[in-house]
């Protein structure tokens, strides 16, 4: 795989997936193998790239993603810890090709580390915002402790609610989540059904809680997403400070959120 090696450009974008797993471990918000990434590829590779040799088998997916045919992706493996994703992405993930009629995959480099089980939901929320022509590069899925602890709160599984009680702590939360969040009910990990709960989120948001189970966000650039969610948590631990302290949190007025949009261009 020396040619893989030598695209500069390919390698960054893996360096910075692997910069990005091990802040999800450092924050402790990747337990075990808690988590997973997907970034799509395509644009960094030339043609004799996107041809490497499948390493094994083609694997069948559960529906055909048609909008990405012949697309590569980085995905973090199955099983496999964030921790060690930091140390070393390619024996930790691998990229993966979409067959041109999106009906399965081969795994092109480097090890035949098969991709998170979770890899059908991802594919899934790819395959939906290209439908929507939205630049989407990216989904990432973690369990930031505080926020998760939100949703075990019944009044936060409002995306209304929670939205305005995570804007309000913190004039940065409005502006890096203009969109604010979705809440998707709990589902089992990992099922489809949990994924087209969350893509009917992903039509007014981009980042997405998964009522007591984690967090996702999906966008253009992985650095990006966690920021959002690193923010989002920045909110949450504002918000339960004052309330250890002995008080409920007044936050920003309706007013003082609404000045940031014109301010920021939101």
């Amino acid at each position: 795989m020396e040619r893989i090696r030598n695209n500069e450009q390919l390698m960054a974008e893996i360096g910075r997936i692997a910069e990005v797993a091990g802040y999800l471990w450092t924050k402790g918000w990747a337990e075990r193998n808690g988590g997973n990434i997907s970034v799509n590829l395509t644009d960094l590779m030339s043609d004799v790239e996107k041809a490497l040799p499948a390493l094994g088998p083609a694997i069948p997916l559960q529906e055909a993603m048609t909008a990405l045919g012949g697309d590569i992706f980085y995905v973090t493996g199955t099983g496999k810890r964030m921790r060690y994703v930091a140390q070393d992405p390619f024996a930790n993930g691998s990229l993966i090709r979409i067959a041109k009629d999106g009906k399965s995959y081969d795994i092109i480099a480097e090890q035949l580390v098969l991709p998170t089980s979770e890899l059908p939901s991802h594919l899934m929320m790819h395959n939906y915002l290209r439908g929507l022509r939205r630049n989407n590069k990216v989904v990432l899925h973690t369990h930031p402790t505080d926020l998760i602890g939100m949703t075990h709160c019944q009044p936060f599984l409002d995306s209304e609610k929670i939205t305005r009680t995570l804007w309000s702590m913190i004039p940065e939360c409005r502006i890096i989540v203009p969109k604010g969040v979705g809440i998707v009910p709990y589902e089992i990990p990992g099922t489809l059904d949990l994924a087209r709960a969350t893509i009917k989120q992903l039509e007014k948001h981009d980042v997405v809680f998964w009522e007591k189970h984690g967090i996702l966000a999906v966008g253009e650039d992985l650095i990006e997403c966690f920021d959002a969610i690193d923010t989002l948590s920045k909110s949450a631990q504002i918000y339960f400070s004052a309330r250890m302290a002995g008080y409920e949190p007044a936050g920003m007025t309706d007013k003082q959120l609404d000045d940031l949009v014109p301010a920021f261009g939101l």
